[in-house]
């Protein structure tokens, strides 16, 4: 076992000190499937509010809560007996699992407030379980929470409110008390995922794998998963995995894309854009209105006559900032910016424009407008 993981080490080593300048490690162009984190919620009690809690009034959740709670502990409240309570708000917990978390290990959660409480600042967390997408409870959240919101109110009904002061966060708030299983301890593979499908990636990540482990060692599925045999005792493999994942490759060129952001009229061109020849027309047609004022008198010896105002529109109709220019074949993207740019095209102009090209068929290009 040594020996292995010697050599398994010498060609880290090796894959670290050779690589080129220009190529990405794999562990920055993909994943290993089944490590991930899961999402967990949960919902519970603060306490200890200086009057910023629910109005029970109208949140009879927070009442109901409550009683259940004193239940727990022996403490039954009289028959139609509701409490004004202005000391507790209800809240919903939520915080991320990360991949491979143990039991007893803490995580981070954030609380926030469902009902109307005013401010969470000062309050604390009661035990209160967190459960999985399964319905399993995976951590216990209780504390102390942290407010960076302020609200202040004067007897006049003025207020302030800085930042939300209705969420909080608590420091490893929560214990991990059921681990997740995932795939990477079972089997005889582990698969890589690209972070962006590409056949040309995939390809060559299976070629750099098999170049430094060994020939036959990854194949790849599709465009986006790698399959790569690996040691089964658990040391080995991850010595192995980490082997794997700092091996550099060159990963293909992206596809030819324009991104257009419709809303903020952002425009991004990736480098590959090439057109085929095209004539563009820009201008915008330019309508003025303008109103003059005419005063009208009466003669000098006129008995009856008076001062009357006539209001005159002179309308003119016109194209202003008409330009045209050619684009030739296998434009760049810098020809492109340069054209573009030469007749003053707006954001939303060159949104125009580029629709326009995609639609005669010159831009060689997927467009995008999110």
């Amino acid at each position: 076992m040594e020996t292995v993981m010697r050599k398994l080490l010498c060609i880290l080593a090796l894959a670290l000190l050779s690589g080129p300048a220009w190529s990405e490690r794999i562990k920055d162009l993909a994943h290993l499937a089944g490590v991930r984190s899961n999402q967990l919620v949960g919902y519970g009690l603060v306490v200890g509010l200086n009057g910023s809690g629910d109005q029970t009034s109208q949140t009879p959740f927070t009442i109901q809560s409550l009683n259940n709670m004193l239940q727990q502990f022996g403490i039954v409240l009289p028959p139609g007996v509701k409490p004004q309570l202005k000391n507790v708000a209800a809240v919903a917990i939520h915080a991320t699992l990360p991949a491979f978390a143990k039991v007893g290990q803490t995580i981070d959660v954030t609380v926030s407030s469902i009902g109307n409480a005013k401010s969470l600042r000062g309050g604390t967390l009661l035990l209160s379980p967190l459960k999985g997408a399964d319905g399993r409870v995976y951590a216990m959240a209780q504390g102390d929470l942290l407010v960076s919101g302020l609200n202040a109110s004067g007897s006049d009904g003025s207020s302030i409110t800085v930042n939300i002061p209705s969420v909080g966060t608590i420091p490893n708030g929560a214990t991990v008390e059921r681990v997740v299983n995932n795939p990477f301890s079972n089997g005889d593979f582990i698969t890589f995922n690209l972070n962006r499908s590409d056949f040309t990636t995939a390809n060559r990540l299976a070629m750099a794998i098999n170049e430094t482990v060994g020939p036959g060692v990854a194949h790849s599925i599709d465009a986006v998963s790698i399959r790569v045999s690996a040691p089964r005792d658990p040391s080995q493999r991850v010595a192995f995995a980490s082997l794997v994942e700092n091996i550099e490759v060159d990963p293909g060129e992206t596809a030819a894309r324009v991104v257009v952001n419709s809303r903020t009229g952002t425009v991004v061109i990736g480098a590959n854009v090439k057109i085929l020849p095209a004539a563009v027309s820009h201008g915008s047609l330019v309508v003025t209105i303008t109103e003059n004022q005419q005063v009208s008198q009466p003669g000098a010896f006129a008995r009856r006559g008076q001062t009357a105002i006539t209001q005159q529109s002179d309308v003119d109709v016109g194209v202003k900032g008409n330009h045209t220019f050619l684009l030739h074949k296998n434009v760049t993207l810098q020809d492109i910016v340069d054209g573009i740019n030469r007749v003053g095209a707006t954001p939303a102009d060159i949104v125009a424009i580029l629709q326009a090209l995609k639609q005669a068929g010159s831009l060689r290009a997927e467009l995008m407008v999110i």
